[in-house]
């Protein structure tokens, strides 16, 4: 199998960036590269520039790369960072935060292609729960 898509995780909250990654870990059995930028550099709540560029570069196993942020200032922090560092291979989704993280895990696991797991993320939008 080729390297899977990875994923990184953009939240103004560590810890429930990090509970969903735990979560994502689960699922693909720690077949998924996934990566927090999550808080400040200081541990704060926030968004960061440097963790978000970092954890792109972490992520990247060269079949391309999924940022799925929470909401607000991530979203425009994460679109700097993709303005300032344009690659294709790097997609911005706008999917519910953790439905959206855990299709787009269970895709990636499969070994489905860039383009077949944005698709999943946005499939996960008209998901009901019940």
């Amino acid at each position: 199998m080729s390297e899977p898509v990875g994923i990184v995780l953009v939240s103004h909250s560590p810890r429930l960036a990090s509970g969903l990654a735990e979560l994502l870990e689960q699922i693909t059995s720690g077949a998924v590269p996934v990566h927090v930028a999550a808080g400040t550099e200081d541990g704060e709540i926030g968004t960061s520039y440097t963790l978000i560029s970092k954890a792109i570069s972490d992520a990247d196993r060269g079949a391309g790369v999924v940022v799925l942020p929470d909401l607000g200032s991530s979203v425009l922090t994460t679109r700097t960072v993709l303005e300032d560092h344009p690659d294709s291979t790097v997609v911005m989704i706008d999917t519910p935060f953790v439905e959206g993280s855990v299709a787009v895990a269970a895709t990636a696991a499969t070994g489905a292609d860039l383009a077949t797991v944005v698709a999943s993320a946005e499939e996960a939008r008209h998901v009901r729960k019940f």
